[in-house]
């Protein structure tokens, strides 16, 4: 479980990360700081497999390290299912691994990869006899399902306030924060839903941009009047209910917002890459490698290869290059190059069209596909984007959606980067203001 050289901390960090802690992983304690997540302190610990696949219990870790994806889902203090990228590091923490027996790391149940190399379809599992046909349905009702009930029944439901304000800006990330700092100096009553552990999106991850970035238009929004409401998840936006409410899931309790204007800025999602094997933990997304780095002062690996397509050259190089400069070997390949990944319960290669790349951390800089499933919720327009391969929403010239009081700006409406998408949350704040 624990592998000298997988990941290791910079120095000089300490100040940023918080006080340290002591976390239990795995039945291991392990030394952990406050302000990173319990993600990012597995791996700087040594602690790579967080949990099982489903299906056939392939190992599993983190890919985008912003709770977006199901790699790194854990039980938490009793509790399943929770994602170990969001979960702040707290003293004594129990983390323990999920759909493995005994343990994730060493999990037997990994056998039904092995006797089903081909594929398993379980609905045609053992048809030709009536009685081996229910024995499996009886093993596979066993089998299904994602984690175990939590440890103590909940007491009773959270606490549901109401929340009027004038703006409400979905997204705490470059193009959210200047959008509702914009509209806060202007006098209007605003409000930021952000769901990562703290607001800045990809400002953490690209080092062009960095952690003091981050902190500092966060302390500007603040500073300007704006709420933040912190590890905070949009659940949805519900038109029925008086004009509109958008639901919203806090860490002490849910919120109803009701909004004269509502901005969405909720960014990108990490994709991954298609090549052979690349669900194979280790193979991380580019921009949570750069989280690691920027955020947490972690070196992801020592040995890095970059597989990179051309619509993200310069970001691939500002992150190769902080890599290096922060004593990793660094190589970096063209998608079209490379055949597949190897190695099983963490990755151990790259294998191209010329040469194997020995490694142990793979980056996947992938343009992010926009996540407009709340814009959609609330009606407006979207359109493929095809480099991304997800839906961006259509805007006009002034950021103002196809529906009435409903604006978007930054890499939701099509990759931007960082320093573009402030400009553009600027922009549409400002125009915001002058359309009320």
């Amino acid at each position: 479980m624990y592998i000298a050289g997988v990941a290791r901390r910079l120095s000089g960090h300490d100040g940023v990360r918080g006080d340290a802690v002591e976390v239990r992983i795995a039945d291991t304690t392990v030394r952990a700081f406050t302000d990173e997540s319990i993600a990012a302190a597995a791996l700087a610990s040594g602690v790579r497999v967080l949990s099982r696949s489903l299906k056939y219990h392939r190992p599993r870790t983190f890919f985008c390290l912003e709770g977006h994806c199901s790699g790194c889902l854990v039980r938490l203090g009793g509790v399943p299912n929770l994602r170990a990228c969001q979960a702040p590091c707290t003293a004594g923490a129990e983390v323990v691994g999920q759909n493995a027996f005994p343990s994730a790391e060493v999990d037997l149940l990994g056998a039904v990869d092995f006797l089903f190399s081909r594929g398993l379809d379980h609905h045609t599992l053992m048809t030709s006899s009536s009685v081996l046909n229910k024995l499996a349905n009886k093993v596979v009702r066993q089998l299904s399902g994602l984690g175990k009930l939590p440890d103590h029944a909940v007491a009773s439901l959270p606490e549901v306030q109401r929340y009027d304000v004038d703006v409400c800006v979905i997204g705490g990330g470059p193009a959210g924060l200047e959008a509702a700092t914009a509209t806060a100096r202007a006098g209007r009553s605003t409000v930021v839903v952000d769901d990562q552990l703290r607001p800045g999106g990809s400002m953490r991850t690209d080092p062009r941009t960095g952690r003091q970035l981050a902190e500092a238009t966060w302390q500007a929004a603040a500073s300007s009047g704006v709420a933040v409401l912190a590890r905070s998840t949009a659940i949805g936006f519900f038109p029925e209910d008086d004009g509109g409410v958008l639901a919203v899931s806090a860490p002490d309790r849910l919120y109803r917002v009701y909004a004269k204007q509502w901005i969405w800025a909720t960014g990108g999602y990490a994709v991954n890459l298609p090549f052979g094997d690349n669900d194979r933990p280790g193979v991380i997304a580019a921009r949570a490698v750069g989280r690691l780095l920027v955020d947490h002062g972690i070196v992801a690996g020592d040995r890095v290869v970059v597989i990179e397509v051309p619509e993200v050259t310069e970001d691939a190089t500002a992150l190769s290059g902080a890599l290096a400069a922060a004593g990793a070997d660094v190589h970096r390949v063209a998608l079209h190059s490379v055949v597949s990944v190897k190695g099983r319960s963490w990755v151990s290669g790259v294998v191209t069209d010329r040469q194997k790349l020995e490694c142990d951390i793979v980056a996947v800089a992938a343009i992010p596909a926009p996540a407009s499933e709340g814009p959609r919720q609330q009606g407006c327009k979207v359109v493929l984007d095809p480099p991304a391969g997800g839906f961006k929403v259509v805007v006009d010239e002034l950021g103002r959606t196809t529906t009435p009081n409903v604006w978007a700006c930054g890499d939701v409406c099509g990759y931007l980067g960082p320093a573009a998408a402030a400009a553009d949350g600027a922009r549409v704040g400002a125009n915001v203001i002058a359309n009320f």
